[in-house]
């Protein structure tokens, strides 16, 4: 983490606190973080464009420096914990990653004060209805502390497996995922949210997959600008999304970076171990460019 972060928090609509970390100049902007991640989690990104930019990097809900989740989470929650901190922080700009950037999305939609946002694979599919069916199992497991095991319910409810995958017995992929969980621990540093701590939050992530699924015509009236962002070597469920919203979003421009995964705009480490900080930086470019558009 940078030394120069710094912390703050701003209070949500509902009275929850939301945290967040800032660092640098100029015209601000918020990054919210995907699935499995923390404000932490981007703080390469984040120097990257703070020479120019005032960039605020909010813990969403269950993370690090922010509350809860209410027993109605969801979209609507999610976007006003955005709003809170672009207010704070007198925000026109927003990034986006995976589950952030659908909300993020939703929040160029209903809010009049995004004028620009940049999104890397955001987490929109062309039916949200799967994404429910598994949250109970995921839930039970969570309640009686099978962490690996609930990550691996996730894993193949949000369709994430590779095809070899479906013929492991789940009992394998359990003892790997505890494997990695406990690799995670100890490779970590003083204060980082562990990847254990963070499992719990994936139901959240699947509420709003399975709510935003199939919502693609109503982006129609987002006035934003919009730079749509993925990966080639990306989850390829999200990909057909990010086909569809570059037809409906009035003003769209897409990059598809060759070789790129799902968690190729995120810090190495955590959920993404192969991370490469270059990768960081030519997506970095490419959105500080955009923001410099305005």
């Amino acid at each position: 983490m940078s030394a120069d972060l710094t912390q703050g928090a701003v209070t949500s609509r509902d009275g929850t606190e939301i945290g967040y970390y800032k660092t640098g100049r100029g015209p601000a902007v918020v990054v919210l973080h995907g699935s499995m991640e923390s404000a932490t989690s981007h703080t390469l990104f984040a120097q990257e464009l703070a020479d120019e930019f005032t960039v605020y990097l909010p813990d969403r809900r269950g993370r690090g420096l922010s509350g809860p989740h209410r027993p109605d989470h969801g979209v609507r929650t999610e976007v006003e914990d955005l709003d809170a901190v672009l207010t704070v922080a007198g925000a026109e700009r927003a990034f986006g990653i995976s589950a952030g950037g659908a909300v993020v999305l939703e929040a160029a939609r209903t809010l009049s004060s995004l004028k620009q946002v940049a999104l890397y694979e955001p987490a929109l599919v062309a039916d949200g209805a799967p994404h429910r069916e598994w949250l109970a199992r995921f839930d039970q497991q969570i309640a009686r502390g099978d962490i690996a095991g609930a990550m691996v319910t996730s894993m193949f409810g949000f369709e994430l497996a590779p095809g070899f995958l479906k013929v492991v017995p789940r009992g394998v992929l359990r003892w790997a995922t505890e494997k990695m969980l406990a690799k995670d621990a100890r490779q970590a540093a003083d204060g980082a949210v562990l990847l254990r701590d963070l499992a719990p939050t994936i139901h959240a992530e699947g509420t709003i997959v399975a709510e935003l699924g199939g919502t693609f015509e109503k982006f129609r009236t987002v006035d934003a600008d919009v730079l749509l962002l993925g990966g080639t070597k990306g989850l390829r469920g999200l990909q057909p999304g990010r086909d569809t919203l570059e037809k409906v979003l009035p003003n769209v421009r897409r990059i598809e970076f060759d070789g790129y995964d799902h968690g190729a705009a995120s810090d190495p480490g955590g959920v993404n171990p192969a991370g490469k900080p270059e990768a960081v930086r030519r997506i970095a470019a490419e959105v500080k460019a955009f923001l410099k558009r305005s």
